[in-house]
């Protein structure tokens, strides 16, 4: 790991990515009931690999990306949740395009906990800090109601829907000032 955890939480100490979180990456995502709403999302180490370094390029490239969550004192990754920079290539119409995106993956013996409430909360309060408000989209596949309910607690609110490998995406945005 690095030198220590970038954001703290009243829980969970937020990291930086690093090669050696690859294979607790894998295990986050590694059960089923974890990837349902995650598209085609595979825990083989090959797809993690490439998340890893889409977030760690979304770091280097544009100084915010997803944050590895553990809590307070522990090595065990329980969370990967942050803003990062997206281009999904649905069309800029869409505005998921070049935009930064939120996002939030919870281990699934942690959900129920308020664990991506109380992270993104930090870390939306830290990216208006750190490089002022700005829009910051999400989608959520269609039927996750609990992502759903931490999105709009967060200040977001549903603008359109998306179509991709045939899967409805709701899109959700939070606008400068809306939170």
């Amino acid at each position: 790991m690095t030198d220590g955890p970038l954001l703290t939480t009243d829980r969970f100490d937020l990291w930086r990515p690093v090669a050696s979180d690859l294979p607790q990456l894998c295990a986050l995502i590694d059960d089923e009931e974890t990837r349902r709403y995650l598209g085609p999302a595979s825990a083989e180490r090959q797809p993690q690999f490439d998340r890893l370094m889409r977030n760690a390029g979304s770091w280097m490239l544009y100084g915010y990306g997803t944050f590895m969550v553990r809590p307070h004192g522990a090595d065990s990754i329980i969370a990967a949740c942050g803003v990062f920079h997206s281009w999904r290539g649905f069309g800029h119409d869409v505005g998921m395009d070049d935009v930064p995106e939120a996002g939030w993956i919870v281990r699934r013996d942690w959900w129920g906990k308020r664990v991506a409430g109380e992270v993104m909360e930090a870390v939306l309060g830290w990216f208006d800090r750190a490089h002022g408000p700005k829009r910051i989209a999400c989608m959520i596949e269609e039927g996750n109601a609990a992502s759903e309910r931490v999105a709009a607690a967060l200040g977001f609110a549903r603008y359109g829907a998306h179509v991709s490998d045939d899967t409805m995406l709701m899109l959700f945005e939070r606008l400068p000032g809306g939170r």
